[in-house]
This record gives structure tokens, sequence and C-alpha cells, in this order.
């Protein structure tokens, strides 16, 4: 048997990074500065939504330590304290991963209405461990704008995701 080219195995390497990237990317995203009053505390959670996908359709790509890293990474760009959405993800990707034989095969509307309640209790797992953490009540309204924009866009970047996965990973 021969051996593939160091170019072939730099091309697999490469699009082996395309999930945790893309994810690394995505919470880049919830980092940028706007010019709207409060966005901040409403943005919608991008870095879960990638960690979902990936969880479900190419876990072998984002396995848990790396939902971890995006995670603790989130934690140091968001001032939150260190942890909470290290562990937050690693339970998404664990969920997600663990449920993968039930998605694969169903429709959007499923997938949707399953990241619906992960997110449900993602966010607000997030919010309960800032509270605890933080000793001081937190006003839930942000966090509940935060979730209806995190499901308004999730079949946007649903579609985005999987043309990335089509591009860069269909023969990997």
């Amino acid at each position: 048997m021969m051996k593939p080219s160091i170019w072939v195995r730099m091309d697999t390497w490469v699009r082996h990074l395309v999930p945790i990237s893309v994810t690394i990317f995505l919470l880049l995203l919830t980092a940028v500065p706007t010019r709207l009053p409060g966005f901040a505390g409403i943005a919608p959670v991008l870095p879960l939504m990638g960690v979902y996908y990936w969880a479900i359709y190419r876990p072998d790509l984002l396995p848990a330590w790396m939902a971890f890293l995006v995670g603790f990474l989130y934690d140091i760009i968001a001032g939150t304290p260190l942890g909470v959405n290290a562990l937050v993800l690693l339970l998404v990707q664990g969920v997600a991963a663990s449920q993968r034989k039930f998605f694969l095969g169903k429709s959007f509307m499923v997938a949707w209405w399953a990241f619906g309640l992960l997110a449900a209790g993602a966010i607000g797992l997030s919010w309960l461990l800032v509270v605890i953490l933080s000793g001081q009540v937190v006003d839930a309204l942000p966090v509940i704008f935060e979730y209806f924009l995190t499901m308004g866009l999730f079949p946007v970047l649903t579609w985005a995701l999987a043309r990335t996965q089509m591009a860069f990973l269909k023969d990997v």
C-alpha cells in the first residue's frame, strides 16, 4: 500500500481543523463590539450552536476536550467566571454526541426542537452558575432575549455549518 504524500496528509490535517476553527470563529464573532447599546448582554450564543452542530454531525472532529477549550476561551473573552462556559459547552457536546444516532436522518425541525431544549438548559445553567459564583442575582430578562436570538439564528447558522461541512469535510 502506498503512503499518501505529505500534501495529502497536510490537506487532511487542515480539513480536520475546520470544526474547531469555525467554532472558535463563532466565539470571536460574539466578542466583536457593536454600537448597539446593551447588545452584549443579549448577543446570541454562537459557539453553543457550533458545538451542538459538530457534536451531532462530526463528533470525531470536535471532541469533548475541544468543546471544553472553546468554553474556557469563551469564559475569558466574555468575562464570566472561569469554568462556567467550559462546563456548559462540555455538557452540550456530551449530550448532543450521545444522541447522535437519534438525530441522524431526522428532519431539521427535530434538530431545531432538540437544540431549543438543550440551549434553554445550557443558557439557564450558565445564568445559574454566574449567579451562584458571583453571589449576586443577575437579571434574567437579557438571558431570555439571548435565548430567543440564539434560537432565531439557529437555522441560518446551521445552513452555513452544513455548507462548510459539505465543502471541506465530505471526503474526510
